[in-house]
């Protein structure tokens, strides 16, 4: 019987989020707006790609990994002021948010949804 737990060392994961550095030297405000401005696709999460914190966050890298298409990501955990500041700037509570060219599309639930129904592919490859 075989071990399903087992990675083949031959058979690397596919890992396309990149993680974002913390631009340094702006307000707040300033480096959320650049980050959201400066990468057509941004995944604010808890974790990173290769080791999300929660389970949204996996759920979330796991979609828009489907499309192999590469993405960014913000670690949230990682500064407690962009975290913080970044509800307000979205009008959004929760994490993962997904932002697509500038504009918030939503948490993994309407990622979910989207996912569903096609539509977060078409928002992805856009």
């Amino acid at each position: 019987m075989t071990n399903p737990f087992h990675i083949s060392n031959n058979e690397p994961q596919r890992r396309f989020g990149t993680p974002i550095e913390n631009p340094a030297g702006e307000t707040t405000v300033q480096q959320i707006e650049n980050l959201v401005k400066n990468h057509e696709v941004v995944l604010f999460m808890k974790g990173n790609p290769v080791f999300p914190q929660c389970g949204f966050s996996a759920r979330a890298v796991g979609m828009l990994n489907s499309f192999s298409k590469p993405f960014n990501t913000f670690d949230i955990l990682s500064d407690h002021e962009i975290r913080q500041d970044l509800k307000e700037y979205a009008n959004w509570p929760t994490y993962p948010q997904l932002w697509i060219h500038g504009q918030l599309v939503g948490g993994s639930d309407i990622m979910a949804e989207l996912y569903e129904n096609g539509e977060l592919e078409k928002l992805v490859q856009s």
